[in-house]
Order: C-alpha cells, then sequence, then structure tokens
C-alpha cells in the first residue's frame, strides 16, 4: 500500500480575475488551469487521499459561462509553508492570458469550506442601448414590487428577496448585489429577464463576493 500524503501546513486564499476568452471555461476547466499554474509556480501542493490523489483546491463559487470577473476566490492547501511576498507575482509570471492574480492570503487550515462563506456577489452589468433613465425606471418598478415569481427547472420562487440591493451607476450600467449560497442563487441573466431586458446585449462583471463572518 502507497503511503498517505503529509498533512497540509499551510492553505492560501487567492484572489483572482477571469477575462477574455476564460470567461468561456466552467468550473472543472478552471480548476485544472488553476493546477497548471500552481505546478509551473513550484508551489508545494498537497493532495487528497484516496486511489487518485488530486491537489487540493477549492473555488468560492462557480461563475457563470460569459461572466468576467476581478473578484473570483481559491483556496489552495500546501504540504509545506511558502513566503507570501512576491508570490502573487510569481503567479501571474505563469498564468495564461486572461487570470489576473490580485493577492495571496493565508487562511486557517481547519477553516470552513471556502463555498459554505459565500452569501452574495455584486454584479456590474452594461446594457447596450438602453438608455440610463429607461434602466433608472425599470430598477425603480422591480423594487417597487413585492413579490416577482420566477421559474427555474420547474419550480417557482420568489427572485426579489434574493436581490439585495439594484440601482444604476453614474456610468449607466446596473450594479447588483446577488444572493448566492444556501439561502437561495439569483443570477444576472433571470435578473436581466425580469427587467424586460432579455433581449438587449449585455457585459456583466462580477466585482465582489461577500462571505460571512
Amino acid at each position: 500500500m502507497s503511503a498517505s500524503p503529509p498533512p497540509p501546513r499551510q492553505r492560501l486564499r487567492v484572489v483572482f480575475g477571469k477575462r477574455g476568452p476564460l470567461v468561456y471555461t466552467g468550473n472543472l476547466d478552471t480548476l485544472r488551469t488553476w493546477e497548471r499554474v500552481l505546478r509551473r509556480a513550484r508551489l508545494p501542493l498537497a493532495y487528497s487521499h484516496g486511489f487518485n490523489p488530486r491537489p487540493r483546491l477549492q473555488l468560492a463559487d462557480a461563475l457563470p459561462l460569459g461572466i468576467s470577473s476581478e473578484a473570483e476566490l481559491i483556496d489552495v492547501w500546501l504540504k509545506e509553508p511558502v513566503a507570501l511576498d512576491g508570490l502573487e507575482a510569481r503567479l501571474e509570471a505563469v498564468a495564461p492570458a486572461g487570470l489576473a492574480v490580485y493577492s495571496v492570503a493565508e487562511t486557517a487550515l481547519d477553516g470552513p469550506a471556502l463555498p459554505t462563506l459565500v452569501v452574495a456577489a455584486d454584479y456590474v452589468i452594461a446594457v447596450e442601448g438602453v438608455s440610463a433613465a429607461d434602466l433608472g425606471a425599470r430598477v425603480r418598478d422591480f423594487l417597487a414590487r413585492a413579490r416577482v415569481e420566477r421559474t427555474r427547472r420547474d419550480k417557482t420562487y420568489d427572485l426579489r428577496p434574493l436581490v439585495h440591493a439594484l440601482s444604476v451607476t453614474p456610468a449607466g450600467a446596473l450594479r447588483a448585489t446577488l444572493s448566492l449560497g444556501e439561502a437561495g442563487t439569483a443570477r444576472p441573466d433571470e435578473l436581466l429577464d425580469a427587467l424586460g431586458l432579455s433581449d438587449a446585449p449585455a457585459m456583466v462583471h462580477r466585482v465582489r463576493l461577500h462571505l460571512r463572518s
């Protein structure tokens, strides 16, 4: 029998962004991309147990296809501690185009699983061909409604309490804080549809993930 992998001695939380062609990569491909980046950067990855050990990595939330971001989070477990000084640049130097590394911080080894911490996300949505005045009127109408019934996978739900904040920016884009996680999930495309904007071309960018304490 092969020996069990050594226990991890450090857990890092990386804030990163996705732009360009990477916005069309799904959750599994994003993890594979990070595996390659971490190996190229020669970090001492910790591995899972079992017949097919894998590097211990965990994304906070699956970013929907076609959405860019500057706020993604991934936790990385290492079998040996590494210095944080200059680590962002070290990772970016071996990252593919469109993958930006903003910060790396140490977090508790025995802390909660990253996906369980996510409660909401902020998005900026640029809608083509719709004036700021029109967007403002749609936002006011949406916020005034007590209930916004939607159907997902043949189940009816209320979108309204899942939209924590909604406004129009000075640049004429939508800014929305949408629920994520156990309390329910609201997607940007569902919000646009509820605003009557499903046919309007839109660019969605995630700017922040909210974590519970």
